[in-house]
């Protein structure tokens, strides 16, 4: 559990992912900052992918796993 937790880079890209699977703005990027940013919005644009090949619920989940 701490390691996900100090892994900044990782959980930015999860939660990008998740934003982009379930639909939501790239707006809504909560981070200001480079490197986390360009994570968060790089994990947004493969949920959005994801989301228009229709991977979406349980087996967006497991897709996340792959990235």
């Amino acid at each position: 559990m701490r390691t996900q937790k100090r892994d900044l880079s990782e959980r930015a890209f999860q939660k990008g992912y998740r934003a982009g699977i379930s639909g939501r703005n790239k707006e809504n990027c909560p981070h200001d900052e480079g490197e986390i940013r360009q994570q968060w919005l790089t994990g947004w644009r493969v949920g959005r992918t994801d989301n228009w090949d229709g991977y979406t619920g349980v087996s967006g989940i497991h897709r996340m796993e792959l990235h």
